[in-house]
């Protein structure tokens, strides 16, 4: 990718994009289920958890108009980055209010940044998204997302192994299997082939099996703070993978709370630091 082609996509920014959504119980239900509740997190009236707005705004993308990865081909709203890996890095989420189940929410997106960088792995674009979540007129909820494209690498690039941030409060294993990666790519509309296509995965782009979604993992992390914590109130989030975890391998949820600061983190089957979460709590 050249410094030309960096330097077009900085057209981009400013680009908007406007969805309405009603946040229906159904999702609800099915990802409480997803994560093993009994009984739906919440119901019509209730406040949706966080992050679980992820479940809605979701863009119906014809089957023509997905690329070979199971994404929506570039150049609609997203741009046309020419590297051919892209992951969801991470997000930083505001609370003003809960959004509710059963109300009518706008979402406004806007590409807010671009930056093209070449680091040891070859070329990476950054690509932040804003969505900001209204009931009626009133700003709700505000997301800052963080997209990353790079290259093809042979044997997909493991970052260096770091330990877990703090000692741990909390702790729980999960065991990823291909069932819970598919019901949460259908929950989500997430056609990504790493997460339910094995032979592309691992053929493909050299992952040592089938992916875990990293919004996954992060609603994971924040289910944690809500079984140990019933009733929190989470005004600020935010979240960053650092290395892949994969189907078959236990990997765990760990957090502590000091007063209203929650740090939230997952660790892969060999101990090494997966995501890395921080979350604040409403006084009281």
């Amino acid at each position: 990718m050249s410094d030309t082609e960096g330097a077009g996509l900085e057209a981009w920014v400013g680009r908007r994009e406007s969805l309405e959504d009603v946040i229906a119980p159904a999702p609800v239900a099915r990802l409480s289920a997803t994560l093993d509740h009994p009984a739906p997190r919440a119901v019509a009236g209730e406040a949706l958890p966080l992050p679980w707005h992820w479940l809605y705004f979701l863009p119906a993308v014809p089957a023509s108009g997905l690329d070979v990865d199971g994404h929506a081909r570039r150049g609609g709203f997203l741009p046309p980055v020419p590297l051919p890996r892209r992951m969801w890095a991470g997000s930083r989420i505001r609370v003003a209010t809960p959004l509710r189940v059963g109300e009518r929410v706008r979402r406004e997106s806007t590409i807010s940044d671009i930056r093209h960088k070449r680091g040891s792995s070859g070329d990476l674009v950054f690509v932040t998204l804003l969505h900001q979540f209204f009931r009626g007129d009133t700003l709700a909820l505000e997301e800052q997302q963080d997209l990353v494209y790079r290259e093809a690498s042979a044997g997909n690039m493991m970052p260096a192994a770091k330990p877990a941030p703090a000692s741990a409060q909390w702790s729980r294993q999960v065991t990823p299997d291909p069932v819970l990666l598919f019901r949460y790519s259908a929950l989500s509309f997430n056609g990504h082939r790493i997460h339910y296509d094995r032979e592309y995965a691992t053929a493909q782009e050299g992952y040592g099996g089938l992916v875990v979604q990293g919004p996954l993992t992060a609603t994971l992390l924040l289910d944690l703070l809500y079984r140990e914590m019933p009733g929190a109130q989470v005004v600020t989030f935010s979240f960053r993978g650092v290395r892949p975890l994969l189907d078959g391998h236990s990997f765990q949820l760990q957090g502590r709370c000091d007063e209203r600061a929650v740090r939230l983190w997952a660790l892969d089957a060999a101990g090494a630091l997966a995501m890395d979460a921080r979350a604040e709590l409403a006084p009281g």
